[in-house]
């Protein structure tokens, strides 16, 4: 069984770097041709995607946040970790991880998603 949990705070002050993780059981974060995905969803607004980290630790990030954007894994815990830097009141959201197989957008596994509020 598969399962994907985020972590991390809360609440994150302007300017800081937010940084969230999602614990993987169930499966590898290696196995061949499987994604681990970052995407969120604001107050009001659909889901975005934010980035992903590749079976063989390669990252990909939206256009919009690339600049702002790393993803890490510890491979031995089995669990990937975003870091999102010089957050604003705007990236208050609802953080999801979730599982896709080459890209193709079709998520099989979600965590159950953690809000983070930015606000001083």
């Amino acid at each position: 069984q598969v399962q994907l949990q985020e972590s991390g705070p809360g609440l994150v002050q302007p300017s800081q770097t937010l940084s969230l993780t999602c614990t993987v059981s169930g499966f590898s974060i290696t196995t061949d041709y499987y994604y681990w995905n970052w995407i969120r969803q604001s107050p009001g607004k659909g889901l975005e995607w934010m980035g992903a980290i590749s079976d063989v630790g390669s990252t990909f990030f939206s256009t919009s946040l690339k600049s702002r954007s790393s993803i890490s894994r510890d491979s031995t815990k089995n669990l990937f970790t975003l870091h999102l830097a010089s957050v604003t009141p705007e990236d208050t959201a609802v953080y999801y991880c979730a599982r896709d197989r080459i890209m193709d957008g079709k998520y099989d596994y979600w965590g159950q998603g953690i809000q983070v509020t930015v606000s001083s």
